[in-house]
């Protein structure tokens, strides 16, 4: 098989992808989890299926995200080419631009593949206040 190539290594950061629609938020200083378990993407070089459990931890500050857009944007990985690294740091992405939330983590939590799991947490804004960056 062919090494990694800069083409699988950027696939699916710039998909179109449903919008992740919000509404206005009533009160402050609470936290809210959804928890995605059935998340799945492809991998781009082999083609093969992942699988996991995506959770999305975030301090809403004026808008929330709507959970049924919410759910149309995570079903439009099933069929995309994506490292779930990538996959991870863009929904974490998406999200900042859709809400602005005060803060927020996704972190996904990914099915064995060759005896391995793998899990990744991706946080805005970053570790030393720096924030989420557009990768391209």
């Amino acid at each position: 098989m062919p090494d990694y190539t800069a083409e699988h290594a950027r696939a699916g950061i710039h998909a179109k992808l449903p919008k992740l629609e919000t509404w206005p938020n009533q009160f402050l200083g609470y936290e809210i989890t959804t928890r995605f378990p059935e998340y799945t993407s492809v991998c781009p070089k082999t083609g093969l299926p992942d699988y996991g459990a995506l959770t999305i931890h975030y301090q809403p500050r004026k808008l929330c995200l709507e959970l049924k857009a919410l759910k149309m944007y995570l079903l439009s990985y099933r069929n995309l080419g994506i490292f779930y690294e990538n996959a991870v740091n863009r929904i974490l992405r998406d999200i900042v631009e859709a809400a602005r939330p005060e803060w927020c983590v996704v972190r996904g939590e990914f099915t064995p593949r060759g005896g391995l799991t793998t899990t990744v947490e991706a946080r805005w804004p970053r570790r030393g206040g720096r924030r989420a960056r557009r990768s391209g």
